[in-house]
Order: structure tokens, then sequence, then C-alpha cells
């Protein structure tokens, strides 16, 4: 199990919920050497992929959209795996079927979004994939409120996240 040492997670507390999660997950980018890859998956169990993957998902679709989110090869991650089940689970119902919804156009498209690009046509593909334009503005409108329950949900199950030394 990852290690968190208590003070840390204390001062990531005080200073906020995106800090917060950011202790897990970095903790868990530095056993995993830095990134995700075949080999090293098995390092962490399912909770804390879904805290990753909603780490990846949020900084993605903020900062690019699901575009970027795919373009930067984490569509596979976010999108076969059970990501937006555990969102459910976890008790964000509104995030999971935003999941879902873009899963959708994930699976039609998923060739197409998933090869190379230049950076034009990169840039084209915002336009040819409007499609995800709502279940971005949505995602962005709640994005604070999605991070602060899951944050909560981890606070409230830390034995699944982490072992607090």
């Amino acid at each position: 199990m990852i290690e968190i040492k208590d003070d840390a997670l204390r001062q990531a507390a005080a200073e906020g919920m995106d800090a917060f999660i950011r202790v897990f997950t970095d903790a868990y980018l530095e056993a995993l050497g830095g990134g995700l890859t075949a080999e090293n998956m098995t390092l962490l169990m399912g909770e804390q992929h879904s805290l990753l993957a909603y780490v990846f998902f949020r900084d993605e679709v903020m900062e690019g959209g699901f575009c970027q989110l795919v373009q930067n090869g984490y569509g596979g991650y976010i999108f076969d795996n059970p990501f937006a089940k555990s969102m459910r689970l976890w008790g964000l119902g509104e995030l999971c079927k935003l999941i879902y919804a873009a899963k959708k156009i994930y699976d039609a498209n998923r060739a197409d979004l998933e090869r190379e690009r230049t950076d034009e046509e990169f840039m084209a593909m915002y336009e040819q994939y409007e499609a995800f334009d709502d279940l971005e503005d949505e995602f962005l409108e709640k994005e604070e409120m999605f991070t602060a329950q899951v944050a909560e949900y981890v606070d409230e199950h830390l034995e699944l996240f982490a072992k607090v030394v």
C-alpha cells in the first residue's frame, strides 16, 4: 500500500481539496516512476486508479477538453476502465452520466480521435468534435462540486487510497 505522511495530508487538507487529492496522486505517480505503463499498473488498486483517473480527466478536460484528453493518451484509461462506474459508486452520478456520454462519442470515433495529428489538425478537432462541447461546458460548470465530492469520498475512505503514517 502506498504510504502518505499524516503531516503532509493535514497540510494539504488545509490548502484545499485540490491539494488534498494531489497528495495521493503525486504519491501514486512517484510509486509508478512518473507515469502509467502496462507494466506498472498493477502497483495501484482499483480505488487508487479511479482517483488518478479523476485527476487526469479533470486536468485534461479543464485545459483542452476531451480532444486533448484523448490526444494525450488517456482515452483508453478513462473510457475502457470502470472509471465512470467508480464515480457513480462514490456518489457522483452526474459525473458518471457525463463520462458515459463522452464515451459514446469516443467509442464511435476512437480511431480518428486517437490518430497522430499535426498541431493544425489537432486544433481542427475542436470543430470536428463539437459534440463534446456541451459535456465540456457541463464539466467546467460543476468541476468544483465534483472535486469536492471526490475529496470527501477519499477523506471518508482513506484506507482505500493510502496508508497514512
